[in-house]
């Protein structure tokens, strides 16, 4: 996952990006960027490993000055990228994930296009990106250009003497939006940056559209369409509580779905537990609807631990897992815990979750999931990567004795393998029982047309072809 931002202003823009980023760390722990442009482009990329952004960042920003810049935050690679091109200085993030970037790279390579931000895990997505932008006529028509090249998702911010080009993700699965305040005009990924900046919110951007925003205000390059798929899972799980998303708000939609995992419950239980932090609303949602109260058994140690789900190694993951979420014994023992959790993704760190419920005393482990089981690994952003990763799968190849393709029989929640699936899942997470949010009732939390969400971490279809053979 990555988080932009970028802003323009009549006055210098150093700290509203230097806090605006910020408001992004919850969506990566690997990279932060900041560019601006003054008489020329400056850059500052920190590693986050083991620090926050804050701390990096805060001295490097006081000497970056500016009427422009961007900023980032991400779980995957080095950005901003900035190049000299024949469109002049431009630096460049982007967020999403490009299935054929080696495949793209390979052709550039054989027109004599050389790579300088490479690591281990290949080349560096953004300045691919950057430099199939650079093979336009025009910026607009590289971006164009760039978007037929590609399989997968990509929006992105280009940062050059004109301003800050804000292009949306074809196909709408990573939000853009646009905001402003006396003299600037900014755009993020989140709009929870804007709040405490003074930004009020003008625009979201839509499907492929391009804007070029410069101090006077919003330049439309290229229209969007209203045919596109955002991303379902940032108001389940990656958003930001207090972030909208095509104007719907990512805590309502959790409370929603904690009340409709209750509506269909009988448990009988002592409490309601959030997995926290993101599992927390659907927990609170669930109290609401049941009557059952709402406590904290365990709860976040924040300093120094992000979250779980976003480093790239597993050992990270599980190190994460294990020492940020601390136990409350005296609110544990002997009691019936409805547990609350946005996703079951890989099902290694809610197994050493529940545990800790074991250990301290718990009578029974109720686990309730705010979505549908995952079936299929994303191939629009890196949240995961192989089928084998995930827990559903694991539990269809143990039923099946094989590897299965089709999983139609799986996906059905009144069908009898389903019901295996989630037995199977129950005893291998550690839990009394076991319940799983319906998509259908995830699609009416979120309110938004089920033909507009992107749900193929559940059912396998999307609107973007041809998407990736795993």
């Amino acid at each position: 996952m990555s988080g932009i931002f970028g802003i323009v202003s009549r006055r210098d823009c150093s700290e509203d990006l230097f806090y605006g980023t910020d408001y992004l760390s919850h969506l990566g722990t690997e990279y932060g960027g900041l560019a601006v442009f003054g008489e020329r482009i400056v850059r500052s990329i920190h590693t986050l490993r083991q620090s926050q952004f804050k701390s990096k960042f805060y001295d490097d920003y006081k000497a970056m000055h500016g009427n422009s810049g961007v900023g980032v935050i991400t779980s995957r690679e080095i950005q901003p990228v900035c190049l000299d091109s024949k469109f002049g200085q431009f630096g460049i993030c982007t967020t999403g994930l490009i299935q054929n970037a080696e495949e793209l790279a390979s052709e550039l390579r054989k027109k004599g296009v050389s790579f300088s931000e490479i690591t281990g895990a290949g080349v560096n997505s953004t300045e691919l990106v950057a430099k199939l932008i650079a093979e336009g006529k025009t910026i607009v028509e590289g971006i164009n250009h760039m978007f037929d090249k590609i399989r997968g998702s990509c929006s992105l911010l280009l940062l050059n003497k004109e301003g800050i080009y804000a292009v949306r993700d074809k196909f709408g699965y990573s939000p853009l939006v646009v905001g402003q305040k006396r003299g600037s005009w900014a755009v993020t990924s989140e709009t929870s940056a804007f709040f405490n900046l003074g930004f009020k919110i003008k625009k979201y951007l839509w499907p492929g559209e391009i804007v070029l925003l410069t101090p006077l205000g919003i330049d439309q390059k290229q229209k969007g369409t209203t045919v596109g798929q955002i991303n379902s899972f940032l108001w389940i799980y990656s958003g930001f509580p207090a972030s909208s998303y095509e104007e719907v708000n990512v805590e309502i939609v959790r409370e929603k779905c904690g009340k409709y995992l209750a509506k269909n419950d009988n448990v009988k239980a002592d409490m309601v537990a959030g997995v926290p932090d993101s599992g927390t609303t659907h927990a609170i949602g669930y109290s609401l609807e049941s009557k059952i109260p709402f406590r904290r058994p365990l709860v976040k140690y924040t300093p120094g631990y992000d979250r779980s789900y976003t480093p790239p190694s597993h050992e990270t993951r599980e190190l994460v897992a294990r020492m940020k979420l601390i136990p409350i014994k005296e609110l544990i023992e002997g009691q019936r815990i409805v547990l609350c959790d946005d996703s079951i993704v890989r099902g290694t760190q809610l197994k050493n979750i529940v545990q800790k419920l074991w250990d301290n005393g718990a009578k029974e482990v109720h686990l309730r999931v705010a979505c549908p089981p995952i079936l299929f690994p994303s191939v629009f952003d890196y949240s995961t990567r192989t089928i084998e990763e995930l827990a559903a799968r694991r539990a269809i190849k143990a039923i099946e004795g094989r590897d299965v393709e089709d999983v139609s029989e799986y996906i059905d929640p009144n069908s009898k393998k389903y019901k295996k699936m989630v037995n199977y899942i129950a005893k291998e997470v550690g839990v009394t029982s076991l319940r799983y949010q319906t998509l259908n009732d995830m699609i009416k939390a979120i309110g938004i047309p089920k033909n507009r969400l992107c749900l193929y971490v559940w059912t396998g279809k999307s609107i973007a072809e041809p998407l990736r053979k795993t």
